[in-house]
């Protein structure tokens, strides 16, 4: 697991490979991502959207942008947490995700982003 913290918002991240849904022969590797969001801050805050950078280990990289996580704007009371379930699909056997989310702290109106910490994903074959 990796965990970053931005203006009091902890970020945590857990990955894992999809054998099932992955087809090495045809270069197409799934794997999932956990991510856990807590709010460590006095203020309660909104995620309004994503930014994310996936590099593939062939030099490839695409950026997504949009609004939420998995269609939803989750709001954190201090001490609150948010977790949520998604997937990457890749060309190659490793790869890596890092990114930011917008968060708005409701009181002030004030934006910020809280960082998403680099994360690998890995067949697990590809580390013997």
């Amino acid at each position: 697991m990796v965990t970053e913290i931005t203006e009091g918002v902890q970020v945590s991240v857990i990955t894992e490979y999809q054998p099932e849904y992955s087809s090495p022969v045809q270069l197409h590797y799934v794997f999932t991502y956990k991510i856990r969001i807590e709010n460590r801050s006095e203020f309660t805050v909104q995620l309004l959207r994503r930014h994310w950078f996936i590099y593939d280990a062939n030099g490839s990289l695409r950026e997504v942008e949009g609004e939420g996580v998995v269609g939803q704007q989750p709001v954190l009371e201090p001490g609150d947490s948010h977790e949520y379930v998604s997937g990457c699909n890749l060309k190659t056997g490793i790869g890596k995700m890092r990114g930011t989310y917008l968060m708005e702290r409701v009181v002030d109106g004030k934006q910020f982003d809280a960082k998403v910490p680099e994360f690998t994903m890995v067949v697990p074959y590809r580390l013997n």
